[in-house]
């Protein structure tokens, strides 16, 4: 059975007293500067209990200024396309959390993202608690309830859409075992640095998905957990967009299945995405060996 906890149970200040390894937060950004200086600053109060060592913000180049806010915040700022140029242009979100790692010096990661309009301290805190409790949990999923906003009018949990109507379906039929996990999707996960460097990341949207399943193939459901973080409200994206999304969360998904042998290979109108294999090392310069 899943391990399901609520960011309610975690104190910062407790956490704190009984912190054991560093902590680095690493938050992937574009285009967030309605968002980023109120993140920032939430996560920098968890700084200043002395929760978590590293506050870091990889910034996707954005043109609306997301990189001087949130320096002048006081985040540690990094620029996506700086982390690992030899590698080439950086291919999406999930090759962008990948690159991250080679500047994080935490022993646990969180991850957390950049654009949400009602983000607190206990995002990080929720994420914490778990893996704080237990030497044995070392992968923790954030849910939330998504509200979805038409002009005025919230429709409360009416958003996710890809979720709902792609990510969830899919594991449903396709991986029932983790069927349990209530935002598959969600960019708030919190995990020991040692077992992301053993883990491919899908480069693009699909890294979620495919992470979800890959730690759970590594270390079992047991090893995981999932903490309610309250409601979640950032900006929606347009049908159009999230037809792209769900196409790389799908295509992420059936590259994942078939890579462990719970399917026939993709078919050709489904080409396989790009993947970033595990970083087995990260040196102190910041380069991955």
């Amino acid at each position: 059975m899943l391990a399901t906890f609520d960011h309610t149970q975690f104190d910062p200040e407790a956490l704190a007293r009984s912190k054991g390894c560093s902590v680095s937060v690493l938050v992937p950004t574009r285009e967030t500067a309605s968002t980023i200086t109120a993140t920032v600053a939430a996560i920098d109060e968890l700084r200043a209990v002395g929760l978590i060592d590293q506050l870091a913000v990889i910034d996707a180049d954005s043109g609306d200024g997301t990189a001087g806010l949130a320096a002048a915040a006081g985040a540690e700022v990094h620029s996506e396309s700086a982390l690992m140029p030899e590698l080439g242009a950086v291919q999406g979100k999930g090759d962008a959390m990948w690159r991250a790692l080679s500047i994080a010096r935490g022993e646990i990661v969180v991850y957390v993202d950049g654009d949400v309009h009602d983000f607190g301290p206990h995002y990080v805190t929720g994420l914490l608690g778990p893996l704080f409790e237990s030497e044995r949990t070392e992968f923790v999923k954030g849910f939330y309830r998504r509200p979805l906003a038409i002009g005025p009018v919230e429709i409360e949990d009416g958003g996710g859409r890809v979720t709902e109507l792609a990510a969830k379906p899919m594991l449903e039929i396709l991986i029932p075992e983790l069927a349990a996990f209530r935002q598959p999707l969600a960019g708030e996960c919190a995990a020991r640095r040692a077992l992301l460097e053993r883990i491919p990341f899908a480069t693009g949207y699909g890294v979620e998905i495919a992470m979800l399943a890959t730690v759970w193939r590594r270390v079992g459901l047991e090893r995981m957990a999932q903490v309610g973080l309250g409601s979640k409200r950032n900006s929606h994206q347009e049908l159009a967009q999230l037809h792209t999304m769900s196409r790389e969360v799908i295509g992420a998904l059936l590259s994942w299945l078939a890579a462990d042998g719970r399917a026939t290979p993709l078919p050709a109108a489904i080409p396989e995405l790009g993947a970033r294999p595990p970083l087995v090392e990260v040196s102190p310069a910041g380069t991955a060996g």
